[in-house]
């Protein structure tokens, strides 16, 4: 007689787990089924559900912010993250088009800094559907449009309106710190930069500026059409703290000054190089284009000189863009004090980073021959209140203090915004 087979505690401690799983499933199947047939348990949050198709609700939830304006005209705003690549692969425009129109925005690089709330409107041909004009929207004063000039290329329209600019006072007390009673009042956050930029040499805000003390700003806002466009320059500044008074105004010449006449800020050099290098190129604006054959501007100076030289910040100021362009090579751009910007186009090597504070003779970069170039060379720009000038024949800021010449002149402009100040309150334009 065969024996009774008994399993062992470890078969039979296997089995409970087996069983316990099995049940498990059942459960989730049951759980699984239960809710696609009877919906989410009531006691759970439910979505209401509208008459809208379903493939109407995932083209609402992906859509780009795109604006058809007819059959071949359509618009995009632009958002954070937004890049033109995308953007016209979006539009279902070739990326050979875009690479002609950075080509000629060579010169501007518009294109370069896309901001959101910039709008760019497409205009296709009606009857070949390819692309005619591209109008980039920056404000209600800059917009540019790039056309088409001939079946491989475009050309642009800078266009800038002078607008009307209205003086506004702005006045606080220190409450904390300079920067968060200057945000409070109403300035911007690189207005506030800018001024303690401008009072680095006279100010130390953490040490000399303590709860309690004034300050006054005068700042003219631009307006088209009685709208404001959002830009802005400071035109005066006085800091009532209680161990000093501190006062910056800004003159013709673009650059600050004390009450005194004196600069606060450090005067240009010419050129941001050292020894001698020939000009190959001058600023020209209806230059012949070396490479497209065409004219076209040349909004800087190209100075020939071996890949390597050192570059130098011709000016004090802010690092705003670092950037590698397919045609301007790599370039840099620099905010400076008052209403001045430079860039250097084409280097090799870039010593600087976007955010960073330089100094004049600083050195930046070393030359080279990026980008869409012809032999190495430095392309160095100059721009004064948002226009290209000849950075060999601008007047710049080149002495520590104002002109014997000038002094009066300035005295009359200092007297009339101090006056403004003290006889006038807060006011908010179009509030």
């Amino acid at each position: 007689m065969n024996a009774i087979w008994k399993p062992t505690a470890l078969q039979l401690k296997k089995r409970r787990r087996n069983r316990q799983l099995l049940s498990l499933a059942v459960v989730l199947v049951l759980a699984c089924l239960s809710w696609v047939f009877l919906g989410s348990d009531s006691s759970s949050p439910r979505t209401v559900e509208s008459d809208q198709p379903l493939q109407e609700k995932v083209a609402t939830a992906t859509e780009q912010p795109s604006l058809p304006v007819s059959d071949h005209i359509f618009k995009r705003t632009i958002e954070q993250g937004d890049n033109l690549s995308a953007i016209f692969d979006d539009a279902k425009i070739n990326q050979t088009i875009l690479f002609q129109i950075l080509a000629a925005d060579e010169s501007l690089l518009a294109l370069d800094i896309l901001r959101p709330g910039n709008i760019l409107t497409f205009t296709l041909d009606q009857e070949t559907r390819q692309l005619e004009k591209m109008e980039l929207f920056i404000h209600p004063a800059h917009q540019v449009v790039y056309h088409r000039i001939d079946e491989n290329s475009f050309d642009y329209n800078d266009i800038v309106l002078p607008g009307t600019w209205e003086p506004q006072i702005l006045s606080g007390e220190i409450v904390g710190s300079f920067y968060q009673s200057a945000i409070a009042i109403g300035l911007s956050e690189q207005e506030t930069g800018n001024i303690t930029y401008l009072f680095k040499n006279k100010v130390n805000f953490s040490r000399d500026i303590r709860a309690g003390d004034h300050f006054q700003v005068v700042r003219s806002l631009q307006l088209v059409d009685g709208k404001l466009t959002g830009q802005s320059h400071i035109e005066a500044v006085r800091i009532f703290s209680r161990q000093q008074h501190y006062n910056a105004f800004l003159f013709e010449d673009g650059n600050y000054y004390d009450d005194r006449g004196e600069s606060l800020g450090r005067a240009f050099q010419r050129y941001p190089f050292k020894g001698h290098h020939r000009v190959s190129s001058p600023y020209n604006l209806a230059r012949l284009h070396p490479i497209t054959k065409r004219i076209s501007p040349h909004k800087g100076v190209d100075f020939a000189m071996s890949v390597g030289t050192p570059v130098y910040a011709t000016g004090d100021g802010i690092v705003t863009r670092v950037k590698n362009h397919r045609f301007a090579g790599k370039y840099i751009e620099i905010q400076h004090e008052g209403r001045y910007l430079t860039r250097y186009l084409h280097l090799s090597r870039i010593t600087v980073k976007r955010g960073q504070k330089v100094q004049r003779g600083e050195r930046i970069a070393l030359s080279g021959n990026t980008g869409r170039s012809t032999g190495p060379h430095l392309h160095y720009e100059l721009h004064v209140k948002g226009q290209a000038v000849n950075p060999l024949k601008a007047k710049i800021p080149m002495a520590a203090s104002i002109p014997k010449e000038k002094f009066e002149a300035f005295q009359q402009k200092t007297a009339e915004l101090t006056s403004f100040m003290e006889n006038n309150d807060f006011d908010l334009i179009g509030s």
